[in-house]
């Protein structure tokens, strides 16, 4: 049976952009509840604390007080700031307790696979969660799967997991949730001397037009009618 969590939340009048910024800096976290009878909702606000202890609580069924009122809720959307990962905004739903909820949880799987122990593969996780349906006190806190059997190339899909009876499987049987692939091989890259390179002396410059591999090498020849004299002086400076 899913554990249940009291949190405290505030009634928030103000919902304009100034007061929910103020709401943020004095680390509280707006939200909005949505009634499970109706298309109402109302706006409030939790202090971080709050939610971090019923967090930390692992319940999935919260209890607040809304206009007096006692209301059994589920965290349905939680938004993050996408750099510093902090909490922006919270959605309440409710629910009642002898109606199905679609909910999200966690998949965790157990044992090592063979393909990774004898055969060198690497394990690869595509789903970390998936989709339910089933009363709320019937809400698992996570499900497991074996995935000791899995060989180098083999897979196993969402299918898989042995649910309880009380519980129905939303997410598609055919989604992947694990499988064991080759190793990734580090290919060394291949460098390609630049023909450019191949000019450069030994402090990296390129000699300049007409300058000789050696010593007393010849010249380009001076422009017909010019001095060859003061040209190779030129040259030489």
């Amino acid at each position: 049976m899913a554990n249940e969590h009291k949190i405290d939340i505030n009634k928030r009048d103000n919902t304009g952009k100034k007061a929910i910024k103020q709401l943020r800096k004095e680390n509280n976290i707006p939200g909005v509840y949505y009634s499970p009878s109706s298309k109402e909702s109302s706006t409030f606000y939790i202090s971080q604390g709050e939610y971090y202890e019923a967090v930390k609580s692992g319940a999935r069924i919260f209890n607040i007080n809304v206009d007096g009122k006692k209301q059994t809720v589920l965290f349905k959307s939680i938004q993050y700031h996408p750099v510093t990962e902090k909490v922006l905004h919270i959605d309440l739903y409710g629910i009642k307790m002898d109606k199905p909820v679609n909910i999200k949880i966690p998949v965790q799987l157990t044992g090592s696979p063979i393909g990774v122990m004898e055969e060198g593969g690497v394990l690869n996780q595509a789903s970390n969660e998936i989709e339910i349906q089933c009363l709320p006190a019937d809400i698992p806190e996570f499900v497991e799967t074996d995935i000791s059997e899995l060989n180098l190339g083999d897979s196993i899909n969402v299918g898989s997991i042995d649910l309880d009876e009380k519980i129905t499987l939303v997410t598609p049987e055919d989604t992947v949730l694990a499988s064991v692939t080759h190793a990734m091989k580090e290919i060394e890259p291949v460098v390609i001397e630049d023909e450019d390179e191949a000019f450069m002396d030994e402090e990296g410059e390129v000699p300049a037009e007409g300058e000789g591999d050696s010593e007393g090498e010849s010249r380009d020849k001076p422009a017909e009618g010019g001095d060859a004299s003061k040209e190779k002086d030129a040259g030489s400076e």
